[in-house]
């Protein structure tokens, strides 16, 4: 695969996960309907905020060790498949009946609670981490700067994040009502375990870098 079509793939895989409601949907959704939408996009600032955080941190740490040896390549390539596969067959067998935006956190009185909140969901979840761990470094075309590459990838995450969240936090009450429909919130689960599923069998089986 060409760096053009593995950009286009990360892209395209990155945004089927980024529409899936998960803790950080529920947060906004429940901000902005109880706060309204100012408030929701500060939390969204804040979520963005700690995955730039945790993307960066990958992208130093990260990249310098996977260039100085391929046995931590290897075990990092190994680990994320596991996780991924791991995270896919629970979706996909136990998808969610629907998805309720009332079971988030409280929301907070002030766009600086507003941010810190999310800021603060964000950076307390380890499983960011893991995420950007396990999923960027198959999207780094052969020959590409380890290090530059997943920082650059990790900032285009950002940025559809930020782009799909504020839609959700202007969007709140249509929106609120789909997701809550029996039946979408399954769907959404199966069809994201099954993403996880073949990125997961994808890196495992990638023989290099």
């Amino acid at each position: 695969m060409g760096p053009i079509a593995t950009l286009l793939a990360f892209a395209a895989a990155a945004m089927v996960l980024i529409i899936t409601p998960g803790m950080d949907t529920a947060l906004v959704l429940r901000t902005s309907a109880v706060e309204g939408h100012r408030r929701g996009l500060a939390t969204v600032a804040g979520i963005c905020t700690g995955c730039l955080v945790w993307g960066t941190s990958v992208a130093l740490g990260l990249g310098a060790l996977l260039v100085a040896s391929h046995t931590a390549y290897t075990l990092v390539k190994w680990a994320g498949a596991a996780y991924l596969a791991w995270l896919g067959v629970n979706l996909l067998l136990k998808p969610r009946e629907r998805f309720s935006p009332a079971n988030g956190a409280p929301a907070p009185k002030a766009r600086l609670g507003a941010y810190g909140r999310g800021l603060g969901t964000n950076l307390l979840n380890p499983k960011c981490g893991v995420f950007y761990v396990s999923f960027l470094p198959m999207f780094v075309p052969h020959g590409w700067p380890v290090g530059a590459t997943l920082f650059g990838l990790c900032l285009a995450h950002v940025i559809m994040s930020f782009a799909w969240l504020a839609f959700v936090a202007v969007a709140t009450a249509p929106l609120g009502r789909l997701l809550a429909r029996p039946g979408v919130a399954k769907w959404l689960d199966r069809a994201t375990g099954s993403v996880f599923l073949a990125f997961g069998a994808k890196l495992a089986l990638d023989d290099g870098r």
